[in-house]
């Protein structure tokens, strides 16, 4: 979607701007670590950084609590591969049981 409709402007259609916009964004994201999401300038003081940008803090998410503890329980070696442990809620769970235990 061209920012420029995104803001309530224009017809739709990709202009020279919209373009400009778009690939600036690119850019940035591209520069954007994955891991913790910062960009190597906001710590490089010469690009107008600063070392101390930011702060690690901790921060405990019950849902990656209870993933963490599924994963222990896995099965080790080649049993395990391409198993996933993910989160839905616990009334989809019961849906799914009901419809597993009680088939039409």
């Amino acid at each position: 979607m061209p920012h420029s409709f995104f803001r309530g402007h224009g017809d739709g259609t990709w202009s020279d701007l919209d373009r400009r916009k778009a690939i600036a964004y690119a850019d940035f994201r591209r520069q954007v670590c994955a891991n913790c999401g910062t960009r190597p300038a906001e710590w490089d003081e010469s690009a107008g950084g600063d070392e101390d940008a930011y702060r690690a803090i901790t921060h405990r998410c019950v849902g990656c609590q209870i993933i963490a503890d599924r994963q222990k329980t896995l099965p080790e070696g080649d049993e395990a591969h391409g198993m996933k442990v993910g989160l839905i809620p616990t009334s989809v769970h019961a849906a799914l049981e009901v419809a597993r235990t009680h088939p039409h």
